[in-house]
């Protein structure tokens, strides 16, 4: 009439478990993996743009540039806002006295590379003229073709 029951030897504590289960941590990494491969080609800019290729090296960057963008059409892009060429002066301005630490911030032009000539030394013109001298051409590196 007795019950089986685990008779309790020594001093009453369990021994510790010697293995750690890795198969959840792996499983939230592969996630966390397909989620980020899937989000980083929707962080590049929003207005597509045909870039021309080049050898130079990536900038680093200290604070987030400004994206001013020409697609193959013509159209003015500033920040993904679209903007007309008479719009451009006052949004460019805007941007050269809204930093609050005084130097004007870094430009990044990505311009198509069918884009008018004119069109593209119109906006560079445009650019100097607000006091934003520290521009960057945005081109396809070599690995990136």
């Amino acid at each position: 009439m007795g019950a089986n029951l685990p008779s309790r030897r020594g001093r009453g504590r369990r021994a510790p478990m010697a293995d750690i289960n890795v198969t959840p941590l792996v499983d939230v990494m592969l996630v966390l993996l397909i989620i980020f491969m899937v989000t980083a080609p929707l962080l590049t800019a929003g207005v597509p743009v045909n870039l021309p290729e080049s050898r130079a090296k990536a900038l680093d960057q200290e604070q987030e540039p400004v994206q001013v963008a020409i697609d193959d059409a013509g159209r003015i892009f500033v920040n993904d806002n679209e903007l007309t060429e008479a719009q451009l002066p006052d949004a460019l301005a805007e941007i050269a006295t809204a930093n609050a630490t005084g130097e004007p911030p870094a430009i990044l032009v990505r311009a198509d590379r069918t884009t008018n000539y004119g069109k593209f030394m119109s906006v560079m013109g445009e650019l100097n003229r607000a006091g934003l001298n520290r521009v960057s051409l945005v081109t396809l590196g070599a690995s990136e073709r």
